[in-house]
C-alpha cells in the first residue's frame, strides 16, 4: 500500500549530559528525560549520506540531524510503539525493519508497506536487512529464514530448502564480491547466489555459533559472536575473547570500523575500540565512565562522531576521539589465539552440491524456561535451554512495554524503573516461543 503524507519536523534544543567531564574524551546520553528520542531501549542506528541518524527504538523510529529531531510515527501509524530492529539507507531510500508489519519503505515522504508479501512469507520479525550491489535487498527474518527481494520478485530461502543453517537470523552483511554473510544462531553462513559455505564451532575456529554481527575491512571478516570476538582473513582465523584481550564483555553486539579503521565493539559489559593488531582502549559499562546497560548497537559518521545505542540508557555519542600512542598494557595476549584454518569448514566451491548440515546441530525437544523473580533486590533472571532469547515485555493490558533482542540465558534483567503490575514476557527461543509472567509489587 503506497501513500504519501506531508513530513513534519519536530525542533528541538538539544541538552547534553556529560558523564565524565574530566575524562579525555566527551561521551554525551540522550534519553526520554533530556531530548526527544521514542525510547531508551535503541534497537537500530544508522546514517546516512546526508547526516541524518537514524534510530530505531521499542517505541517506533525517529531521526537527528543538525540539532533537530524528526518523529517518524506521526507520519506513519504503523510505526507507532512498534520495535523498530534495523533501518537501512540506499540513497534517498529508507528500509525499516519492524516485528508486526515487515518492511517499510521510505522514499521521498511515500510510504510503501508489503503487507501481502510479510503474510505470505512471514516476515514478520524482521532482524537485518543487507543491500549488495545489484540493489538486491537480503532480509534477516528471526525464526523465518533469508528473503531475498530484488524490487520485483521476492525469494525465500529456509535450512529445510538451502545451505542455510538455521532459519533464526541474526545479522546479514554483503561483501566486495556480493557474497552474503549470515549470521545464524547456529553458525556462519555464506552464500555467493549459487553455492553455500559454513562456518561453525565444529568445523572452524568460530567462537560460539551464535553470530550477531559482523564487519567487513579489506576483505576481513570480523565476527562478532555470544563468547567472543574472531577475524577471518582468507585461511587465517583470529579469536578475541576475555581470556585473551581487554574486551569488556564477550557478547558481541555490534561492529562498525571508523574513518582512521579503527574498529568500534559494542557488547554486553561496555564499548571497545582495537586497531586490528596490538592497540586497545575500553569503556566500561561500570558506572563510572558508562552506566550499567548493554550497548547493542554502534555507527559512525562523516565528521568522526561515534553514536552507540543501549538497551535502556538511550543513545550515547562519543566525539574527538583519538586513540592513545601507548596502550598502558591493555594489549591482546601474544598472537590472540590465531590458526591457518583450511579444513573442516563445509563449503560447495566447484560443485553444486548442497551442504550436508550436521542434524546434531539443530535443536531438538521442548524449550524449558523459568523465570526467578528477586523483587527486593530489582531484578529477576531467565534461565532456559537456549544461551540466547528474544525477550518483549508485555503489561496486564497487552500493551508492549519492553524488548531484548539478545538476552543471555541466567542473566540480570533490571526491573527497578518498571511500574508495579502483572507482566507477560514472551521468551522467543531458536527451539520455541514460551510465555512466562510475574508481578511487581
Amino acid at each position: 500500500m503506497d501513500h504519501c503524507i506531508m513530513k513534519r519536523i519536530v525542533p528541538i534544543l538539544i541538552f547534553t549530559q556529560c558523564l565524565t567531564p574530566c575524562f579525555a574524551q566527551a561521551w554525551r546520553a540522550f534519553n526520554t528525560r533530556n531530548s526527544q528520542i521514542l525510547a531508551d531501549n535503541v534497537l537500530a542506528l544508522t546514517l546516512d549520506k546526508r547526516g541524518t541518524l537514524w534510530i530505531g527504538t521499542t517505541q517506533g523510529l525517529c531521526g537527528l540531524k543538525d540539532g533537530t529531531w524528526t518523529d517518524y510515527t506521526t507520519m506513519n501509524e504503523k510505526l507507532r510503539n512498534q520495535f523498530v530492529n534495523c533501518v537501512v539507507t540506499e540513497g534517498r531510500r529508507v528500509w525499516i525493519g519492524t516485528d508486526d508489519y515487515g518492511v517499510i519503505e521510505l522514499n521521498n515522504g511515500r510510504w510503501t508497506e508489503h503487507g501481502e508479501e510479510t503474510r505470505r512469507l512471514n516476515m514478520k520479525y524482521i532482524r537485518d536487512i543487507a543491500v549488495d550491489h545489484q540493489g538486491v535487498k537480503w532480509i534477516g527474518v528471526t525464526l523465518s529464514g533469508l528473503v531475498q527481494y530484488d524490487g520485483y520478485n521476492w525469494t525465500k530461502y529456509t535450512s529445510d530448502e538451502s545451505g542455510l543453517l538455521s532459519d533464526f537470523i541474526l545479522c546479514t552483511v554483503v561483501d566486495n564480491r556480493d557474497r552474503k554473510w549470515i549470521g545464524t544462531n547456529d553458525g556462519l553462513c555464506v552464500f555467493d547466489g549459487t553455492r553455500w559455505i559454513s562456518y561453525t564451532t565444529k568445523n572452524s575456529r568460530l567462537p560460539h555459533n551464535i553470530c550477531l554481527s559482523i564487519a567487513i575491512k579489506d576483505n576481513a571478516k570480523w565476527i562478532g559472536t555470544l563468547e567472543g570476538l574472531c577475524k577471518i582473513d582468507g585461511d587465517k582465523w583470529s579469536v578475541y575473547t576475555q581470556e585473551n584481550s581487554p574486551l569488556p564483555g564477550e557478547q558481541i553486539n555490534d561492529l562498525a570500523f571508523d574513518e582512521e579503521g579503527l574498529l568500534w565493539i559494542a557488547t554486553d559489559g561496555g564499548v571497545a575500540v582495537f586497531d586490528g593488531t596490538s592497540r586497545w582502549e575500553v569503556f566500561p559499562a561500570d558506572g563510572k565512565v558508562l552506566p550499567r546497560c548493554m550497548f547493542q548497537k554502534v555507527t559512525i559518521g562523516a565528521n568522526g562522531d561515534r553514536w552507540f545505542g543501549t538497551d535502556e540508557k538511550g543513545l550515547f555519542l562519543l566525539q574527538d576521539y583519538k586513540m592513545k600512542e601507548e596502550n598502558d598494557g591493555a594489549e591482546v595476549a601474544e598472537g590472540a589465539e590465531t590458526k591457518d584454518e583450511t579444513e573442516g569448514a563445509t563449503a560447495t566451491e566447484g560443485t553444486d552440491k548442497k551442504i550436508a548440515k550436521n542434524k546434531s546441530d539443530k535443536p531438538n525437544g521442548e524449550e524449558r524456561i523459568k523465570l526467578t523473580p528477586y523483587l527486593d533486590q530489582g531484578y529477576i533472571t531467565i534461565t532456559m535451554g537456549s544461551p540466547i532469547a528474544e525477550l518483549t515485555f508485555f503489561n496486564a493490558k497487552g500493551d508492549k512495554v519492553r524488548h531484548m533482542p539478545q538476552y543471555k540465558n541466567g542473566s540480570r534483567i533490571n526491573i527497578g524503573k518498571m511500574k508495579k503490575g502483572t507482566y507477560s514476557i514472551q521468551v522467543k527461543t531458536p527451539k520455541a516461543t514460551r510465555t512466562v509472567k510475574f508481578t511487581l509489587k
